[in-house]
């Protein structure tokens, strides 16, 4: 939870000091250099105490170089030296729903123990997207739910239709009109 509040503002920072496009660059530079620092060797290297901020500094710009920028050369500089290397992958993901809401696009996930059709996928996309007034591209998850849940996390939407519970909703009208 503190990491996200301090991701947050770092991630504003950013969005202040760059246009969408390089944003995006940069959330995916983010993105891809959390992952790298998530494998074992690296981040034994990286988090040794053995190694001076200098050096932690100096892998960090040399994963940054084809991004060609000052400013992000300096935004890792004072994330090395305020021991904020491990918050990378907050400020990521808070940069890419920055972004998702900006440009009004969202990832969203179908859960369900049956197979659900590409075709129907489009059709809930299409109509969440005219709903929120966005572009929402839904993906499938075969899982153990009885039914069907839409989850759109950037959107804050989770919409459930459990079986279970609407035949149990059923056989109890059917019981109350007896």
């Amino acid at each position: 939870m503190i990491n996200e509040v301090v991701a947050k503002k770092y991630a504003k920072a950013l969005a202040k000091e760059f246009d969408l496009e390089m944003l995006e660059g940069i959330a995916e530079f983010l993105s891809a250099l959390a992952e790298a620092l998530r494998e074992s060797k690296i981040a034994a290297v990286v988090n040794s105490p053995e190694i001076s901020k200098e050096k932690r500094a100096e892998i960090l710009l040399a994963a940054a170089a084809d991004l060609n920028s000052k400013e992000v050369e300096n935004f890792l500089k004072l994330l090395v030296e305020h021991n904020r290397v491990s918050i990378i992958g907050d400020i990521a993901s808070v940069l890419k729903s920055y972004i998702a809401d900006v440009k009004k696009e969202y990832t969203g996930t179908v859960y369900s123990d049956s197979d659900i059709d590409e075709k129907v996928l489009e059709q809930l996309s299409a109509g969440l997207g005219r709903k929120f007034d966005s572009k929402i591209m839904l993906s499938f998850e075969k899982n153990g739910y009885d039914g069907i849940k839409v989850d759109v996390e950037g959107l804050g939407i989770e919409i459930g239709f459990s079986r279970s519970r609407i035949s149990d909703q059923i056989v109890e009208h059917i019981l109350k009109a007896i």
